[in-house]
């Protein structure tokens, strides 16, 4: 009998005996609640108390596991044993459904599948959706033999791929990635450590150079190799262009290495499939060995061209970008051209975090797709966005900053007014003196404009703050302007210049993405801050890929700076819009963008506040609002929080 009741049980405790780990950490990791979490740990400690050990909550640190009795401990039986081979989750079915599927040379049936895992038939019927979409990707499908079950029909090279995913995600999902460690089923009889030295040793003694990630790559897609060819799934005819005298010879070396497991050297064929393989995850480091791979000159041209012309950011003389640009892309086109699928395990992150610098190259690449012999994946959209974001940092620290700016009061001399103005810019030149007055000048006001006030002079205060200070000032009393001068107005800055109750709306009942936009972009239209133009290249941003930024927010909005003039329309959704209907996604707080040239650089920081509004998960709390007002507040408090 299994010690833990369910899987996910034995994999906290093997969690959190390797570390001290905090609860929201543990949730992310889990995909679970935090309240999953905290009931997780009880059932845990209702294991332990039998084996001396129980989970403790450090505040400030999170969960350890705390040992009472070191002997009774060593009774526990091992981790290992614990965690059961039948996939429990949605995830482990559908992983090992496709494994099932690619692997099998007759037809198989879904009930004796459900009969060997426990579960039922129309529970596996639910996975298959999932399973048929995923296959699709790589255009394979699954047939259906009358009386025999069902049957996996695609070209060898897909499936190979597809295979080689499955293993890489499920790898790349292990808390430390070890080749050494990595266990599958149908992997019993290939050795990935073997394989991984013989990579290793060709590739380097031909100056092959690949990230880690590459590597370990290619160790699984060479062990599927290896796996089909035992299985009489040989490639016998693979074209392939331009691959360079190094990666051949290294290929033929390599071949040599698998004699080990296929018992001769591989064919001419599958010399060229796993050239092309190492090809497209090679690094170049010189633009002459990429010059000799791609036309990615040309296509860096037209990138940084289109940025240029629609943006206004021009980068066209970063050598440095261009150069980081023209070796990804060289690879990139390759991994296209053959339809070599490469996970990015940050894509999300770089979508929620970075999502002006995706939003550029989104819009650069589907400007250049007629240039390119396959649509681009999200995954490599990523790693692109991240060259080019950097790129935007190094050449205009991208994210608009709005510096403090101060009124300052007093009754001096104007020697006097100068010093102080001198002292106060001299501590802290991030402030932007914006105007001073006189104690007169300064009661006559209905409301101050500025951030806040400084004053010689003894004030009532109005809808700013005030500090006051001496003519030389005090230590404490520049400690005090400092604490102003160091916060953050930018985001509520933005929230204010770019948002109104003209441009707030709540939606009651269900409502289609499409009624959503015609709807707004009339009274856009109609208010002259977009043209006829801008309908149409919202639905084409949205149809190359999802804007939902993540916690049910998303930010539609058109391909380039189209706006007149720039707004945001503030749109809640208690009970959700479909935002895509292939990944079941809904979104309810849409944030639609309409961002003109003009006004672009203070503009992007408007992905700075809808970053922060996911980090504080406020979701919940904005689709309280029942006014602009009450978003405004709930809006600003959340900032508040996170600064």
């Amino acid at each position: 009998m299994a010690l833990f009741p369910y899987q996910r049980l034995a994999s906290l405790f093997d969690a959190i005996q390797s570390e001290t780990l905090p609860q929201e950490e543990l949730a992310k990791r889990f995909d679970v609640s935090t309240r999953t979490i905290r009931t997780d740990v009880i059932a845990l400690n209702d294991v332990l108390a039998s084996y001396g050990a129980s989970v403790v909550y450090e505040r400030g640190l999170g969960y350890r596991l705390k040992i009472t009795d070191k002997q009774s401990f060593a009774a526990l039986p091992m981790q290992k044993y614990q965690i059961k081979s039948i996939p429990r989750t949605a995830k482990e079915r559908v992983d090992a459904l496709l494994l099932k599927f690619l692997m099998a040379s007759l037809p198989i049936k879904l009930d004796d599948i459900a009969e060997d895992w426990f579960v039922s038939r129309g529970t596996l019927q639910n996975d298959m959706t999932t399973v048929r979409e995923q296959l699709n990707k790589y255009q394979i499908t699954l047939d259906t033999v009358p009386r025999q079950g069902i049957k996996l029909v695609g070209v060898e090279q897909a499936i190979r791929a597809c295979i080689t995913d499955v293993l890489w995600q499920q790898f790349s999902m292990e808390q430390e990635r070890s080749i050494n460690n990595f266990k599958q089923d149908i992997l019993t009889n290939i050795d990935l450590t073997y394989i991984e030295k013989i990579l290793q040793n060709s590739v380097n003694r031909f100056d092959i150079r690949l990230t880690n990630e590459g590597r370990q790559y290619l160790i699984f897609n060479c062990a599927v190799s290896i796996l089909r060819i035992t299985r009489g799934h040989e490639i016998v005819d693979f074209n392939a262009d331009e691959i360079c005298e190094v990666i051949k010879n290294a290929v033929k070396e390599i071949s040599k290495g698998f004699v080990y497991f296929l018992g001769s050297e591989i064919s001419a064929a599958e010399e060229k499939y796993l050239s092309v393989q190492i090809s497209a995850q090679r690094i170049s480091y010189n633009r002459s060995t990429v010059a000799a791979e791609s036309s990615s000159d040309e296509l860096v041209d037209y990138i940084l061209t289109y940025i240029n012309d629609s943006y206004n950011y021009d980068l066209r003389d970063d050598e440095k970008l261009k150069t980081d640009l023209s070796t990804h892309l060289a690879a990139m086109i390759t991994r296209v051209r053959y339809q070599i699928n490469t996970k990015n395990p940050l894509l999300s992150d770089i979508k929620q975090y970075y999502p002006f610098a995706y939003d550029v190259t989104l819009s650069a690449m589907a400007n250049v797709e007629d240039k390119l012999p396959h649509t681009i994946s999200e995954d490599e959209l990523g790693y692109l966005a991240v060259h080019i974001g950097v790129g935007l940092e190094r050449n205009y620290s991208v994210g608009y900053t709005r510096h403090p700016h101060v009124l300052v009061v007093t009754d001096s001399g104007n020697s006097t007014i100068r010093m102080i103005e001198a002292k106060i810019v001299r501590e802290f030149p991030q402030l932007k003196l914006h105007r001073v007055i006189s104690l007169n000048e300064y009661e006559a006001l209905e409301m101050v404009d500025e951030d806040f006030v400084i004053t010689t002079v003894r004030l009532t205060e109005k809808n700013k703050p005030i500090v006051k200070i001496a003519p030389f000032p005090t230590p404490y009393q520049l400690e005090q302007v400092g604490r102003l001068a160091m916060v953050d107005r930018t985001k509520p800055y933005i929230l204010e210049r770019f948002f109104d109750e003209r441009h707030f709306m709540i939606v009651k009942g269900k409502m289609t993405q499409e009624a959503l936009f015609k709807r707004v972009c009339k009274k856009l239209e109609a208010d002259g801050y977009i043209t006829k133009d801008f309908y149409p290249s919202l639905i084409e941003r949205e149809s190359i890929v999802s804007t939902l930024l993540g916690e049910g927010i998303a930010l539609p909005h058109s391909l380039g700076l189209l706006a007149n003039k720039t707004v945001v329309v503030t749109i809640l959704a208690p009970s959700g819009i479909e935002w895509n209907k292939d990944k079941k996604e809904t979104a309810n707080v849409i944030f639609l963008l309409a961002i003109s040239k003009a006004e672009y650089e203070e503009a992007m920081a408007i992905y700075d506040l809808f970053v922060t509004f996911v980090r504080e998960k406020a979701t919940k709390r904005l689709l309280n609002s029942k006014s602009f007002n009450d978003f405004q507040v709930i809006a600003k408090d959340s900032l508040g929080r996170s600064a």
